[in-house]
């Protein structure tokens, strides 16, 4: 048995993934927090990026967005 299996039922079996279950874990420690760290947390929290679609072998400039989940 390795030291990994103990801890797999609990998060996948609520139906989760790894990285739901850290993002979960992440969120609710950062709710602790007392300002002004609860809101330089929430900056870092959010997430930039860019996508494009490609099309005949090219790409055409990356539209930018903003995740803050």
């Amino acid at each position: 048995m390795s030291a990994t299996t103990g801890a797999v039922p609990f998060w996948r079996t609520a139906g989760m993934t790894y990285i739901g279950y850290s993002r979960l874990c992440a969120s609710m420690v950062r709710s602790c927090l007392k300002e002004p760290y609860k809101s330089e947390a929430a900056e870092v929290e959010k997430v930039h990026y860019s996508r494009s679609k490609w099309s005949d072998g090219k790409q055409p400039k990356p539209s930018k967005f903003l995740n803050s989940s």
